[in-house]
């Protein structure tokens, strides 16, 4: 018996298709267009192929800013992870308060970016601060604009404020998926608290954790508002990630063709490195399975 197939849900998914070409494909096309061309003006080009690639490939410069950003989401990933694995693990499970802590933690993710970085870049700080002005009373240098130390403490700071509710919600939903029975079982089993979470709950978020690392990886790779609203990329280029570097190359300077090969090699890092996140946790799961 032949099965009939029908083509109607193409129609349903036509317009994603329609708006992803206009909205991402397109753009990339024209990036990729300058990433191999040069300009003298008056929209006239002349082919380079490769080079703005190699010129950024032996560019001092580029390297800085992707060590201070690899820094940066390793920084991100190593407190936020656990910092939000021990908040959902400490959370109500049912009830009145169960439902307010959801609320709570779901507040910072409700607040736009540049809003982020402007309360972060006032709460810190000396003279109208309140952590500015705290510290200094304690007799703490604190200044994010001429301290290094400061003004990574700052932003990461701020990026754990900011996101660390998305691990612990998503750790959250990964606690209420795991039935009774198995909790049941371990206190027969007199198993104890660590042996719980080692043998039942880790397994059983091992699939939104792997989602939670993959998403805050991304997104503290490509961070751009946050840090750029508190410390423009200072004191000097010490808060200056790879983001904040591709925009002054490509709107401070001007520099189109680095700039858009720049930008694609941040991309392919980007999804290189997600996708070796994606493979070895995938693995990892399969081998607890």
């Amino acid at each position: 018996m032949d099965k009939t197939v029908n083509q109607k849900a193409w129609f349903l998914i036509l317009p994603v298709l329609l708006l992803v070409a206009f909205s991402a494909v397109i753009p990339l096309m024209t990036v990729v267009n300058y990433s191999v061309q040069d300009t003298f003006g008056q929209n006239v080009f002349f082919w380079v192929g490769l080079e703005w690639f190699s010129e950024m490939l032996q560019s001092e410069r580029m390297w800085d800013a992707l060590g201070r950003q690899l820094m940066f989401s390793a920084i991100i990933l190593t407190i936020q992870i656990p910092l939000g694995i021990f908040v959902a693990l400490n959370m109500p499970k049912s009830g009145f308060w169960s439902s307010l802590c959801l609320v709570l933690m779901s507040l910072p993710l409700l607040i736009p970016w540049n809003v982020v970085g402007t309360i972060w870049q006032i709460f810190g700080r000396v003279d109208i601060g309140l952590l500015g002005y705290t510290l200094d009373a304690l007799g703490i240098s604190y200044n994010y604009t001429q301290n290094t130390f400061a003004a990574w403490a700052t932003i990461i700071v701020m990026d754990v404020w900011h996101w660390t509710s998305l691990v612990a919600l998503l750790a959250f939903a990964g606690l209420k998926s795991i039935p009774d029975a198995y909790y049941q079982a371990a206190k027969i089993d007199q198993a104890s608290r660590w042996a719980i979470f080692r043998y039942i709950e880790l397994p059983k978020m091992a699939g939104v954790l792997m989602i939670a690392i993959l998403l805050r990886f991304m997104d503290s790779f490509m961070i751009y508002t946050e840090p750029f609203v508190v410390t423009g990329g200072g004191p000097g280029n010490a808060t200056t990630l790879l983001s904040i570097d591709l925009v002054k190359m490509a709107l401070g300077q001007f520099d189109l063709g680095p700039a858009a090969a720049f930008s694609i090699m941040y991309y392919l890092v980007i999804l290189l490195i997600s996708w070796v996140f994606y493979t070895v946790m995938t693995n990892m799961d399969k081998k607890d399975g």
